[in-house]
């Protein structure tokens, strides 16, 4: 077993419905796990305590930011990151448990969403490739707001690992809208931050474009029902981000 040579490390916040399964895989594929806690009170916590990981509580300080922080914690520079409704199947588990980190790679897990009980592999949700194994020394979080991304030097090579990463996202769907509504928030100050506006074309136009992007040309009609509802919840929620857009800037200028 070669897991010795990468540490687990994990962001939450009231995430006990989703983190237990996440944590009881991860025991099984390394021989750390950090977990950065921004204060749950829905047992998070002594789900954490109960499964023997090391919990830190930390104020958020953003996705990036946490997540770097976590990163410096772990004994090992080879990190596997990973989110608390995020779970390795068995075939992944097996893999990185004899897995050997080489330098220069990062890795990259194949990542299939659950969507209120279904498992969509159409509507721009599926394939979706994620790194999540890296040496913490030559890559590191950075972006503000909801879109974090990993700053992956241009000569590294992604290898792309066997096995599922399943993605239990979301319990409902007023758990979708509620998600909605704050990445929606999110984008918008990340937008405002960059001196964008909210034009004719991308409050009235841009939500259009999106559906028929994710229905037609993502194929989001063979995911049925489910798929139907994504591809409209995709145009809303782009919709309510040039929303609030809109509104942030009038409260900065006035109409």
């Amino acid at each position: 077993m070669n897991s010795r040579y990468f540490s687990a490390v994990i962001i939450t916040y009231n995430v006990a419905h989703t983190l237990e399964p996440c944590l009881a895989a991860l025991r099984k594929a390394c021989d750390e796990i950090i977990v950065l806690d921004s204060f749950s009170d829905d047992g998070t916590v002594e789900i954490c305590e109960k499964m023997g990981v090391t919990l830190v509580s930390q104020e958020f300080l953003g996705y990036s930011q946490t997540k770097n922080l976590g990163n410096s914690m772990a004994r090992n520079d080879w990190i596997l990151s990973l989110d608390a409704d995020e779970v390795l199947s068995d075939e992944l588990v097996a893999i990185l448990k004899n897995l050997k980190p080489e330098d220069g790679k990062v890795y990259v897990l194949d990542r299939i969403t659950n969507y209120c009980g279904k498992w969509i592999r159409h509507s721009g949700w599926y394939p979706d490739w994620k790194v999540r194994l890296f040496n913490r020394q030559h890559v590191k979080w950075q972006g503000d707001f909801v879109h974090e991304i990993l700053n992956i030097p241009p000569d590294f090579q992604e290898v792309k690992l066997p096995g599922k990463l399943f993605h239990y996202s979301y319990r409902d769907s007023a758990d979708h809208l509620r998600r909605m509504r704050k990445y929606a928030r999110l984008s918008a100050q990340e937008q405002f931050e960059k001196g964008k506006k909210a034009t004719f074309v991308k409050l009235w136009l841009s939500p259009f474009a999106r559906f028929f992007r994710t229905y037609f040309l993502k194929k989001g009609f063979l995911d049925g029902r489910e798929g139907w509802i994504i591809s409209v919840r995709n145009a809303k929620m782009l919709r309510w981000r040039y929303q609030i857009l809109k509104k942030l800037h009038e409260e900065r200028t006035g109409p």
